[in-house]
């Protein structure tokens, strides 16, 4: 968590292996991402998952060719590039959009779907990659507060499935407490924050962001 320009966006950019540190080091999935390039980056961002806050959709594309997108880390050049003629694994696709609520929408073109729609688009992408880490970025921002509730779940469920763990940058302090174990806060790229969620309550994160009642 963190006010706009924390740090959190470029956190995450750094563990997907988007971003180079300039300072410091990382390891996600007991590698170095700034170590690895050709076969071995693609095999770590694989096994990455990230809702990015641009949501890099493509528009003209129909949603299903958009969710499959999340395997094309898995898939060899060939079958990617037949699945856009004939989409492959259609049913995997559906039934992530069903957990999303867009199981009706399969085949629309991406860019006539409002943009709470394209933002469980994004989600289902990765439900169907099935990553060990998922990387969350505002992944709710323009969900209602049903939605964004349901969003959380589905990817904090995905990470317990697959053993593996989800790191989301969020501005709602009440989704962080209801949906995560820990909660990190950034100031100008610097942790100032770091607790368990079941040790804080709304009023200690209100404060954090300087809301005043």
């Amino acid at each position: 968590m963190g006010a706009s320009g924390a740090g959190k966006s470029t956190l995450l950019g750094v563990a997907n292996g988007t971003l180079t540190p300039t300072d410091g080091a990382v390891r996600v999935l007991g590698a170095d991402p700034t170590g690895l390039s050709g076969a071995g980056l693609r095999r770590l961002r694989s096994r990455v998952g990230t809702v990015h806050q641009q949501l890099d959709l493509v528009g003209p594309l129909r949603v299903v060719h958009n969710v499959n997108a999340g395997r094309l880390g898995s898939w060899s050049a060939a079958r990617a590039g037949w699945s856009l003629l004939r989409p492959q694994g259609v049913e995997d696709v559906v039934a992530a959009l069903d957990r999303v609520g867009l199981a009706d929408r399969v085949f629309d073109r991406t860019d006539r779907l409002s943009g709470g729609q394209q933002q469980r688009v994004a989600l289902a992408r990765v439900l169907v990659q099935r990553p060990e880490l998922v990387l969350a970025d505002e992944p709710a921002s323009a969900l209602d507060p049903a939605l964004a509730d349901t969003a959380l779940e589905v990817l904090a469920g995905l990470a317990a499935d697959t053993g593996g763990a989800l790191v989301a940058c969020l501005h709602d302090p009440a989704l962080a407490l209801r949906h995560c174990d820990r909660v990190v806060g950034l100031v100008a790229g610097r942790v100032v924050l770091d607790r368990p969620a079941a040790d804080l309550d709304l009023r200690a994160l209100e404060a954090f962001y300087g809301v005043t009642r």
